[in-house]
């Protein structure tokens, strides 16, 4: 009886430090995820002035910053297992800083490969910043794992409004450069996140040498219960970032002047992070599948209302259920696979885990460019029908599947 009560005590203890640390983090997140915003917003339609005729690659500057994410999901959770939570963020956030001001030297000198390499280690400091979904989770209960995750989340409203406003405020700040404002900005806010982050209260990993390592990672990544939870991931977060990236560049050759689409990609930053109030208190009702079928259903819903028409009020629609959408679906993925490893596994798995999601949205984002360059806008936002679907039977395969087995996924 000592045991069990000495147990919920410890929890309870456990969920004050992991509510504080939400407060921190989500604090971190405003700042230093409004980076991505400005990158959004702004790496496209720089990368489209310094191309020549050929406007194929103006979209390769914001797939960057996702092939610098995925790059470095593997690097981010070794550093943190290995110095701790802080340092690794801090790390994280002061290497993208220089990016963010690589791009801005790359803008004045006009060089393309220049704003691209910028745009990659930019990108990095993204993987790091989603390790503060799992960051939030470290010290958590169970039970309060999925708000902790959720609430975290909510500072990206915070990063919506900032880092649009930022390009709209910075991006004429030296007129003869174009753009190179907004990214000296981003580097600002980003060294604002490390300052903040110095308050985060996560203890250092203990020496595990002599603890056991856990499974081998080919056995926890078969499990049928793992694949699906990141197919849920993948499928939300390259969705989005599909019709996401291609979105200011549609919006812009449709007719409508460039802060439309920098608007447009703030409502749509702000619906990504704004059910995340709720997001967690409705996994923890409902369950986590049934949050991310509604995700995708969502996202099925944004596809729909893309296709009827490119006035700015379909456009803006679109991207609000497309954020919707990927909230649902990724934190509801992110809650499926914290179910799927032990603790002495987690940061190997959290990083494969987003390594293999940012693998694929980093393909992703590539394709955004040659689609809309060769199919136009409506051949971008078809592709988001059938991969909705299949991930919804798999979905519900592996949901059938769980229930039948006892409720809980199977961990060997």
């Amino acid at each position: 009886m000592s045991a069990v009560v000495e147990s919920g005590a410890g929890s309870a203890t456990n969920d004050r430090a992991a509510r504080r640390n939400v407060i921190v983090l989500a604090l971190a997140m405003a700042f230093g995820g409004a980076g991505g915003p400005i990158n959004i917003a702004v790496s496209t339609l720089a990368g489209f002035a310094l191309l020549g005729a050929d406007k194929t690659l103006a979209t390769l500057p914001a797939s960057a910053f996702i092939i610098g994410t995925a790059l470095g999901t593997l690097p981010a959770a070794h550093l943190m297992r290995r110095v701790g939570r802080r340092a690794g963020f801090i790390s994280g956030l002061l290497f993208g800083s220089v990016g963010a001001l690589l791009e801005a030297a790359a803008v004045g000198i006009g060089a393309f490969w220049l704003l691209c390499l910028g745009a990659v280690m930019f990108g990095m400091t993204n993987s790091f910043m989603h390790q503060i979904r799992f960051a939030a989770a470290d010290l958590a209960s169970e039970r309060f794992r999925p708000k902790a995750i959720s609430y975290v989340m909510t500072g990206g409203i915070a990063a919506a409004i900032i880092g649009p406003q930022a390009v709209i405020h910075t991006s004429g700040f030296l007129p003869s450069v174009p753009y190179a404002g907004a990214f000296v900005a981003a580097a600002g806010l980003l060294i604002i996140g490390a300052i903040i982050i110095l308050a985060v209260d996560i203890p250092r990993p203990a020496d595990r040498s002599s603890t056991p390592r856990g499974r081998p990672m080919g056995e926890i990544i078969r499990q049928p219960a793992f694949l699906v939870a990141v197919g849920c991931s993948m499928c939300a977060y390259s969705l989005m970032v599909l019709v996401m990236t291609a979105a200011p560049l549609a919006i812009v050759h449709a007719g409508h002047h460039q802060n439309i689409a920098t608007l447009g990609i703030q409502w749509h930053v702000m619906a990504m992070f704004g059910p995340s109030f709720v997001t967690g208190s409705l996994i923890s009702r409902f369950g986590a599948e049934r949050i991310v079928a509604t995700g995708l259903v969502i996202l099925i819903d944004c596809a729909l209302v893309a296709l009827s028409g490119v006035t700015v009020l379909h456009f803006w629609a679109a991207l609000i259920l497309l954020g919707i959408g990927w909230n649902f679906g990724f934190i509801g993925g992110t809650t499926l696979v914290t179910k799927t490893y032990r603790p002495e596994e987690k940061e190997r798995v959290q990083g494969m885990n987003d390594f293999l999601v940012f693998g694929v949205v980093a393909f992703s984002s590539l394709m955004a460019g040659l689609l809309l360059a060769y199919g136009g806008w409506k051949t971008v936002v078809i592709v988001v029908l059938p991969v909705s679907v299949i991930t919804l039977i798999g979905l519900g395969w592996q949901t059938r599947k769980t229930r039948l087995a006892g409720g809980r996924p199977k961990q060997g």
